[in-house]
């Protein structure tokens, strides 16, 4: 009998065993010491070749490139992704032939015009020769909802989604006083149109944060990572927040392995975010033993961000 009990026990843990070992690692790249007026375009190539991303697969395909302008002033320059990271990035898909377009829907403002302006981003495109789709007023078509954690049955992408071959989420580091912070799995809430969603976006908020950004991402075609952590936001981001510089880029193919290692960075414990808890496993891992440090480890370049002091994100403290 004890016997018996042993032996169904070691089955047990082999089994446990197996199914950790058959868990996929994915690699993030980190650099640290950069700055807007930097060598940004070289760091970038050379972390994309570090977590594999493949210039071959690349030449002759389109690239969208995804910023986050949700909503800028030329005051706060830590609320939006710096337009030199959007140039540095456009410049190495384009020496890797690819077709490059940017693409954004503010949630919070419906003149995107004045968005691209008030970045700083309708310089650099116009300088760069960079066409910008305007996402929030683009056609939408309905694909369904292929997380199905939320109640929404379908979302509604713009045509520009579905025309290129690889959407690059570049995202501006911040806090976030719902979601606890926002890196690039949140950006890809900027994919879905205003007009058929409005402004903000509510509907998302009502069928839960966590849920709906994890089924954005289970829904979307192929996505990586650049992240813009050069100068970030702490506090009550991600728009009344305060600036917090950084210096980093964090770059990868696996988005929810990148936002798993910005929580860390700033602070926060991925096990206790909630979308990162539903995407484990499921869209990536956030296990720190299966993701694979290229560059910089986190530990070195780790700097906790200020929160806003409520129960739900004090939960998502490291060691909370």
């Amino acid at each position: 009998m004890l016997v018996g009990a042993a032996a169904a026990g070691a089955g047990l843990l082999g089994y446990r065993l197996l199914r950790h070992f058959n868990r996929p690692q994915e690699p993030v790249f980190l650099a640290r010491g950069q700055s807007y007026d930097g060598l940004l375009a070289r760091t970038i190539r050379d972390g994309l070749l570090a977590v594999a991303i493949d210039p071959l697969w690349l030449s002759g395909r389109r690239v969208l490139l995804k910023p986050n302008l949700v909503e800028p002033t030329r005051q706060a320059r830590h609320m939006t992704t710096h337009p030199a990271v959007v140039v540095a990035a456009a410049e190495v898909f384009r020496q890797w032939g690819a077709e490059v377009i940017v693409g954004e829907a503010p949630g919070n403002v419906r003149d995107t015009e004045m968005a691209l302006v008030e970045s700083g981003l309708e310089e650099a495109l116009r300088s760069e020769k960079l066409p910008f789709a305007d996402l929030n007023y683009s056609p939408a078509r309905p694909v369904p909802n292929k997380g199905r954690f939320s109640s929404l049955t379908q979302f509604f992408f713009p045509r520009e989604v579905y025309d290129v071959d690889l959407i690059v989420s570049l995202p501006k580091l911040k806090t976030h006083h719902w979601a606890g912070f926002t890196a690039s799995m949140k950006n890809l809430f900027g994919l879905l149109p205003g007009t058929v969603y409005g402004w903000p976006k509510n509907v998302f908020h009502v069928a839960g944060i966590a849920k709906t950004l994890v089924d954005i991402n289970a829904t979307a075609p192929r996505h990586v990572a650049i992240v813009d952590a050069i100068l970030c936001m702490e506090g009550d981001g991600p728009i009344m927040g305060t600036p917090k510089p950084l210096g980093l880029l964090a770059i990868g193919g696996n988005c929810t392995a990148v936002d798993a290692t910005c929580a860390r960075i700033i602070g926060l414990d991925p096990a206790k975010v909630p979308y990162l808890a539903l995407a484990a496993d499921r869209l990536g891992p956030t296990d720190e033993e299966l993701i694979i440090e290229r560059g910089e480890r986190w530990q070195d370049v780790a700097n906790p961000f200020q929160i806003v002091d409520t129960p739900h994100l004090r939960e998502m403290r490291a060691g909370g």
